[in-house]
C-alpha cells in the first residue's frame, strides 16, 4: 500500500492525490525526505532489488524536481506502449517491472538513435538486433517496431538473467553486454552483487541500475510528488495487410485516403515510406476502420503503387552508406600497410561503407584485424589481397540454409553463452559448424538451428 502524504503549504493542504491547484498547478513540488523514499522503494513488490543509495536520490530528483516536464512525458507516453510490454513481460513470465527499463533506454521513442547507433524503444545494436530476429536495411528497421523490439527484448532479457541468476547484474549486461559484466565480475574478485563490481563497470553502467529504480520509483509514486499524464497518447486501433510486393506508400495512402500522421505512427519501422521488392507478406498496419475498404480496393491500390518512384528508390537504397542488398561478403585481413583509404580503393568501395559494415567509429584499424567486405556480383576479389572466411582453417564453415537459424558472434561471446541463448548444446553448434575447438571469433556467423 502506497503512503500517502498531505502536504501543508502557506496553510493550504495539498492532497497528494490531488491532481492539479488552481494557485500552484502542477509545478508545486513536494519535500519528501529520503527515509519516506526508501520506505516507499520497499513497497514496490517485484522480482527485482530496489536499493536506495545517493546515485538513485539523485536520479530520482532529476525526474521530479530538474526535469518534471520530461517526467509528465513519459508518464503521457506510457499509456501508448505499457499495455503492450506488460503483455509481452507476461507471456515470458518477466517481472512487470521491467516495462520501466525502456524509458531509461530511449525515453518511450520509437526511433531514438544513441550515439552508438543503437535503434528504438529498446535500443538494439544492429549485431544484438539481428540476433534476436530485427533485420535493418535502408527501407525498413524492425529495431523501430515496437512489437518486434519488445519481443526481442524480453527474450534478450530472459537470456541475460538465465546467465546471470540475478537481475541487476542482468540489467547492466543489457547495458554493456555480458562480457563486460564479466570482466567487471572478474576485477571484484568473484563477488557477483552489482554494488560490489560497481566501481569496474564503465560509467554509463555505473548510472544504468540507479537510473532505472528511480524510475520505478517515479512511476510508482508519481502523484506522491505531484506529477500526472495530463495528455495521455494512445495507439490508432489498427489492423494489417500483407505485403509481397515493391510498394510506395505516399501514392497507397494517397488513393487510399489514409492519414500519413497514423501511418506513420503505426509503421515507424519503415524509413523510407516504401516496402521493397523482395517483401513477402510483410505487416503494414493501417487504421482498422479502412480494413475492408482495402481489402475491396486491393487490386487497384497495390498496381496503383507499385511502380511509383521504384527505380529511383531503389537508386537511392543501393547508394546508402554499408548497403548490402545484392552484395556478396568477403573478408579482408588487415596486413601492415593497410589504412582504411588503401583498402577502399582496392575492392573499389567507401571508406564509409566498411566503417559502416564493421561498425567502425574511427579510422584506425590493427594488423591482423578481419574486416567484412560487401561486393556487387559484378566486382572481382583482389587477388591476394583478403582472405575469405573459407581460408581460415582446413575445415571450411558450413553455408547456412536460406532461413536457417544463425547467430552473429558479439566480442565477449562464447560458445557456452550462445548455447544457453538459443537453447542448443555446445556439441550440436560446434558440429553444425565444423569447429573443431571452441574458440569463435566476433563478426563469425553461427548456424544453430539444424
Amino acid at each position: 500500500m502506497r503512503l500517502i502524504l498531505s502536504l501543508v503549504f502557506v496553510g493550504i493542504v495539498i492532497s497528494a492525490s490531488a491532481q492539479w491547484d488552481e494557485a500552484y498547478g502542477y509545478e508545486f513540488i513536494p519535500d519528501v525526505p529520503d527515509s519516506v523514499i526508501e520506505s516507499r522503494l520497499g513497497l514496490i513488490e517485484d522480482q527485482i532489488a530496489l536499493e536506495f543509495t545517493e546515485t538513485v536520490k539523485q536520479h530520482i530528483q532529476f525526474y521530479t524536481v530538474t526535469r518534471r516536464d520530461y517526467a509528465r512525458k513519459m508518464l503521457n507516453r506510457s499509456s501508448m506502449y505499457f499495455p503492450l510490454f506488460e503483455r509481452k513481460l507476461a507471456e515470458h513470465g518477466l517481472p512487470d517491472q521491467l516495462k520501466y527499463l525502456s524509458i531509461v533506454e530511449s525515453g518511450l521513442n520509437s526511433e531514438a538513435m544513441s550515439h552508438a547507433a543503437a535503434v528504438g524503444l529498446w535500443q538494439f545494436i544492429y549485431s544484438t538486433g539481428k540476433i534476436y530476429g530485427l533485420e535493418s536495411d535502408w527501407y525498413i528497421d524492425d529495431r523501430m517496431d515496437p512489437e518486434m523490439a519488445t519481443e526481442a527484448a524480453c527474450r534478450y532479457l530472459k537470456y541475460l538473467f538465465n546467465y546471470f541468476n540475478d537481475w541487476e547484474l542482468a540489467l547492466a549486461g543489457y547495458n554493456s553486454g555480458p562480457g563486460r559484466v564479466n570482466r567487471a565480475i572478474r576485477y571484484a574478485g568473484g563477488l557477483r552483487n552489482f554494488w560490489d563490481i560497481y566501481n569496474y563497470l564503465p560509467n554509463e553502467t555505473k548510472a544504468y541500475v540507479p537510473k532505472f529504480v528511480a524510475v520505478t520509483y517515479v512511476f510508482n509514486f508519481a502523484e506522491e510528488h505531484n506529477l500526472f499524464a495530463d495528455e495521455p497518447l494512445y495507439w490508432p486501433e489498427y489492423d494489417t495487410i500483407q505485403v509481397s510486393q515493391y510498394l510506395h506508400l505516399e501514392t497507397f495512402m494517397s488513393e487510399a485516403g489514409i492519414c500519413a500522421e497514423d501511418m506513420e505512427r503505426l509503421n515507424p519501422q519503415i524509413k523510407h515510406a516504401a516496402i521493397p521488392e523482395r517483401a513477402r507478406n510483410y505487416p503494414v498496419r493501417i487504421p482498422a476502420d479502412m480494413k475492408e475498404a482495402i481489402e475491396a480496393d486491393r487490386l487497384f491500390l497495390f498496381d496503383t503503387a507499385g511502380s511509383v518512384a521504384k527505380a529511383e528508390i531503389e537508386r537511392m537504397a543501393a547508394a546508402e552508406v554499408g548497403a548490402v542488398a545484392g552484395r556478396n561478403k568477403v573478408v579482408h585481413t588487415v596486413r601492415s600497410g593497410d589504412v582504411l583509404g588503401s583498402i577502399a580503393e582496392r575492392y573499389d568501395v567507401r571508406v564509409s561503407d566498411i566503417k559502416r559494415w564493421n561498425r567502425m567509429s574511427s579510422d584506425l584499424i590493427r594488423i591482423g584485424q578481419n574486416l567484412s567486405i560487401w561486393l556487387l556480383p559484378n566486382q572481382t576479389v583482389p587477388s591476394a589481397s583478403y582472405s575469405s572466411t573459407t581460408t581460415r582453417s582446413s575445415t571450411p564453415p558450413v553455408t547456412p540454409r536460406p532461413g536457417q537459424k544463425v547467430h552473429f558472434v558479439q566480442e565477449g561471446d562464447t560458445l557456452w553463452d550462445i548455447s544457453v541463448a538459443h537453447n542448443v548444446s555446445i556439441e550440436n553448434i560446434k558440429s553444425w559448424n565444423n569447429l573443431t575447438s571452441d574458440c569463435i571469433r566476433p563478426g563469425q556467423t553461427l548456424i544453430v538451428e539444424e
